[in-house]
């Protein structure tokens, strides 16, 4: 189940006409208007994603609706590491995963790539989807990174650092 966001829903809006905007996208299992925002869950990924890309800035009764993923607590991106691809194919790695949710980033390094994701629970997905398969002729394995960003650590020492002088 994924939940979406929708926000500058105008007055005239009903929950009948958001669930049913929405479903031409798949199966929509709740649908509820706060005010002058509203949240809908459908029941898989591609068809969220569908629906986002497409009624983005849809204009219902003359007003544009954002519509985007739900951010939950804790949900931040979240860095892939994916083996045996090769260089020079990172638009096509890049719309591979798009399939399960936003890509942010997408660099090919040698012989492996990091694919940064919205979300923890579209990378899962993307890692269920995509882990073992085969692309451009050979098979590849996606995994969350382990690496950590070097100015983290970075700081990390300097804040050590300071405090110890």
């Amino acid at each position: 189940m994924v939940k979406i966001f929708i926000g500058n829903v105008p007055r005239e809006a009903d929950k009948d006409e958001i669930q049913a905007l929405f479903s031409q996208y798949g199966a929509v299992t709740e649908c509820a208007i706060v005010k002058n925002f509203a949240f809908v869950h459908m029941d898989d990924r591609k068809s969220a994603t569908k629906a986002i890309r497409s009624l983005h800035l849809y204009k219902l009764h003359g007003t544009a609706i954002n519509v985007e993923a739900s951010r939950g607590k804790n949900q931040g991106a979240v860095k892939l590491h994916v083996t045996n691809v090769e260089k020079g194919n990172d638009d096509e790695l890049r719309t591979l995963f798009e399939e399960y949710g936003t890509v942010s980033e997408c660099a090919i390094v040698k012989n492996f790539a990091f694919v940064h994701m919205d979300n923890s629970d579209e990378a899962l997905d993307a890692i269920k989807g995509l882990d073992n398969i085969e692309f451009q002729g050979k098979r590849i394995h996606v995994q969350i990174s382990k690496s950590r960003p070097r100015f983290k650590y970075f700081k990390i020492c300097v804040l050590v650092t300071a405090v110890v002088s």
